[in-house]
């Protein structure tokens, strides 16, 4: 009887680690799926950055050629002037 006794307790312990076997599987597959979730979150966040910081470069790039340009022919048009008087 007492064998009999022994054996349940065995196979009940076996069934309650196995329950428990089971949850945690399932919590850490959660716990993967949420982490999954999380990086790809944080990977668009990265990505839409990068673009906004490439936008504001060529922003940046464009505002300073323009400027450049700009300088330039107002450069050339005191030298055409200077020129012209020069010669008179």
């Amino acid at each position: 009887m007492r064998k009999i006794i022994l054996a349940a307790a065995a196979a009940g312990a076996a069934l309650t680690l196995a329950a428990c076997s089971e949850s945690t599987e399932e919590a850490a597959d959660s716990a993967a799926e949420g982490a999954m979730a999380d990086a790809e979150a944080n990977a668009d966040s990265a990505s839409e950055a990068v673009d906004s910081a490439v936008e504001g470069a060529e922003s940046a790039v464009d505002s300073a050629a323009d400027a450049t340009g700009e300088a330039v022919e107002a450069a050339g048009d005191q030298v055409e002037e200077a020129t012209d008087e020069a010669a008179q």
